[in-house]
């Protein structure tokens, strides 16, 4: 028993003076005015912060909003933005439909902010969703309340004579 002893006792300074590096490793306090030793991870952005301009709508950025639409909002508004998803057939409260005056009326920046922050029961997503994908979203729903109200007047006549 007494070897036993003795080993521990040498092998007991070895194992805490290992340990002494992580006391003194380099780290970021939560109130530092500048950031320490540690980097800040790219496409981090501030607590709060907007991205500076709202991107130019193109066919892209409409194909980009369609498919995270599909992705994040399709199952409680629907394909149609009606409040009528999927996980309302399963008992869930309904969002409203985009069809109301006062979303259709809300300016852009309020739909970014609620798909940043949530709004109601919906939870926020600005931890699934990158600001320029939230944006594509805005301008996709803004098509799809287009789309609910278009007649074959509000085309153009290149794209009338295309009609069925």
């Amino acid at each position: 028993m007494k070897p036993l002893l003795q080993r521990i006792a040498l092998a007991a300074p070895l194992l805490v003076c290992g340990c002494n590096d992580m006391v003194n490793q380099p780290k970021q306090t939560a109130y530092a005015p500048e950031p320490g030793p540690a980097s800040i991870p790219a496409d981090t952005v501030e607590y709060d912060s907007r991205p500076p301009e709202v991107p130019p709508v193109t066919i892209a950025l409409l194909d980009r909003g369609q498919e995270r639409y599909r992705i994040y909002c399709a199952p409680c508004h629907s394909e149609l933005g009606d409040g009528r998803g999927v996980i309302v057939e399963r008992g869930f409260p309904p969002p409203p439909s985009f069809e109301l005056d006062r979303l259709r009326a809300a300016p852009p920046q309020y739909l970014f902010d609620a798909i940043t922050r949530g709004h109601g029961v919906m939870y926020g997503f600005a931890d699934r969703i990158v600001p320029g994908d939230r944006w594509a979203i805005v301008a996709y729903i803004r098509a799809l309340q287009l789309s609910q109200r278009a007649t074959p007047a509000d085309a153009s006549a290149d794209e009338r004579r295309s009609l069925p």
